[in-house]
């Protein structure tokens, strides 16, 4: 599992690659740390490599994503490949976060 960060027009990029799971969720919490910390405002997180979650990685990405709400930031997932979204979908996470087709459109979307 690795986490690469970038900036691209005025909002961070952070593409992940592998599983989200129980052995990897530690290593996501750690990763987006110093975005948390600086109050990063807006994050796509871009989950085009992502071939496996589990609810600990569930549990995750709602934990950045509260996180975030609780000084005012906002956060963005793209590009799920079905199997991703349709977890998301059974669990109702979708009504909670804001799932955009692809990482284009979330940025040049993104107010």
């Amino acid at each position: 599992m690795s986490v690469k960060i970038e900036v691209k027009n005025d909002l961070t990029v952070c593409c992940i690659e592998g599983e989200i799971d129980i052995n990897t969720s530690p290593d996501i919490k750690k990763a987006f740390e110093k975005l948390l910390a600086k109050k990063t405002p807006r994050i796509v997180i871009n989950l085009t490599r992502v071939t496996y979650v589990d609810s600990s990685g569930l549990a995750t990405l709602v934990e950045i994503l509260k996180k975030m709400r609780a000084y005012g930031g906002r956060m963005r997932l793209t590009n799920m490949s079905h199997k991703v979204k349709s977890l998301f979908e059974i669990t109702k996470l979708e009504k909670l976060f804001e799932i955009i087709a692809d990482e284009a459109e979330a940025i040049s979307t993104f107010v």
